[in-house]
């Protein structure tokens, strides 16, 4: 049975098993690619469900055979690690700006890396350069020998018309903001060691990423049951349930290749943002309020070449909806981490 078709999760620890669920397109990557798995920037919203479904998928795909899954951050404190060793997951302690710390972390031959920084940046620009360009470039050579599979965003694309399917891997990239061209020069690190040292590596601009914690949906949920204004200057989004997502990084792996694949990852429709409050409104029973007029023009991606490589996302928009809207009525927890997606200035 499908994630979808599941009834809706009702604790964090139900959630993350749904995010961390592989699909038998997940084993059969990993069963194409052999070895260990070091996740780096594994502490972030996706990281721990991520690196979770690699030891399910790696399980699967190997029998009786076991290979190790290492999840790498800061972990500021030991929940995550904790939780992270109840399935199977090894952890390391890593300030991955520490170039020496990053040498000296355990070999492996599949590197997801999802390290970053957004918030934060218009306060703190040079941080957000160093962990989005001089991380790369540390983990870059030290794993040169490996493949790949790098998180990007689709905040490296300018805005396009509404009334297009969004921007292309052929989109000429436009970066706008001090965080979105951090995060080109992210890539262009990954794709110097991808000529210079043949790395095999995926680029992943992924374009946005939810679970009930936090998203796009969750922020509009929380605006409604707040009566808050919605602003909807920026209208239109595309979103994906992060168990897909995560599904798509590790099915990435075979894929990676020298020079660098790159994928937009994101679902296939383009969602206006009025027709989403809308419709959390009638499951929530509160009308949302609106402000401001659409746009011709929303940070959006168009992600077919992702569906007809790795096949259709397994979660669909409608469930999303309901699961949000029940979690958020509850009263269930939240990571407090708004996704800003109706910023047009790129200032985070």
């Amino acid at each position: 049975m499908s994630v979808a078709a599941r009834s809706a999760p009702r604790t964090e620890d139900e959630l993350d098993d749904r995010l961390s669920e592989p699909r038998p397109a997940t084993i059969e990557a990993l069963q194409k690619t052999p070895g260990d798995i070091i996740v780096l920037g594994a502490g972030g919203k996706m990281g721990p469900t991520l690196a979770r479904m690699a030891v399910r998928a790696a399980r699967a795909a190997d029998g009786p055979r076991t290979r190790r899954v290492i999840a790498v951050s800061r972990f500021t404190s030991d929940t995550v690690p904790r939780s992270l060793a109840k399935h199977g997951v090894e952890t390391v302690r890593c300030d991955l700006l520490d170039a020496d710390a990053v040498e000296r972390l355990p070999d492996a031959p599949n590197v997801v890396f999802m390290a970053g920084q957004k918030f934060g940046t218009s306060d703190s620009p040079s941080r957000t350069w160093m962990m989005n360009v001089v991380v790369p470039a540390h983990c870059a050579r030290r794993f040169a020998s490996a493949r790949i599979v790098a998180f990007s965003t689709g905040n490296v694309y300018p805005l396009t018309p509404v009334a297009s399917a969004g921007a292309s891997e052929r989109t000429v990239t436009a970066p706008v903001g001090e965080y979105a061209a951090s995060c080109l020069g992210r890539e262009r690190v990954f794709e110097f060691y991808s000529a210079a040292r043949h790395t095999c590596v995926a680029i992943m601009r992924l374009n946005y990423a939810i679970d009930l914690r936090y998203g796009v949906l969750t922020d509009l949920a929380l605006r409604i049951t707040r009566g808050e204004p919605i602003p909807i200057a920026m209208g239109h989004v595309n979103v994906i349930w992060q168990g897909d997502a995560n599904r798509a990084a590790l099915e990435l792996l075979p894929m990676a290749a020298s020079p660098p694949v790159v994928m937009n990852v994101s679902g296939a429709e383009t969602l206006s943002v009025r027709t989403l409050a809308t419709e959390l409104g009638s499951r929530l029973g509160i009308a949302p309020r609106f402000d401001g007029v659409e746009a011709a023009d929303a940070l959006l991606s168009d992600a077919s070449r992702f569906r007809n490589a790795l096949g259709e996302p397994e979660m669909s928009l409608g469930t999303m909806l309901d699961w949000v809207a029940d979690w958020v009525r509850d009263g269930r927890p939240l990571l407090g981490k708004p996704t800003h997606f109706e910023t047009r200035t790129g200032a985070f």
